[in-house]
């Protein structure tokens, strides 16, 4: 296992991640023009609000999962199942680099 790579990917994945986070949260909190004052044109302008914060709230989890991820390679622990000890398969980590559980315990 290449943890250099995966080190790699978790860097370049959370800067997408960040950059993403950073524009859902200009478009929920910083918005170009200000809500329209008619109450039928607010719900127009803000009625997919709750999908962009879903979405902010996602990315942050994300971004926090892969900052785990990078402190279990710090500490050489990653690849390693958090709940049962065991080696997570390289396959699994390839397509989640920031898992944190082995297969079995995810299930």
């Amino acid at each position: 296992m290449d943890i250099k790579q995966f080190e790699s990917e978790l860097i370049q994945l959370k800067s997408e991640l960040q950059s993403r986070v950073s524009r859902t949260h200009k478009h929920i909190y910083q918005k170009d023009q200000p809500v329209s004052a008619n109450f039928n044109e607010q719900i127009k302008e803000t009625e997919n609000d709750g999908l962009v914060m879903a979405l902010e709230a996602e990315g942050l989890e994300e971004i926090a999962q892969i900052d785990r991820a990078l402190s279990r390679i710090q500490d050489g622990s990653f690849g390693q199942c958090q709940n049962c000890g065991k080696a997570i398969d390289e396959a699994r980590l390839e397509a989640i680099p920031y898992t944190s559980n082995c297969i079995a315990c995810a299930s």
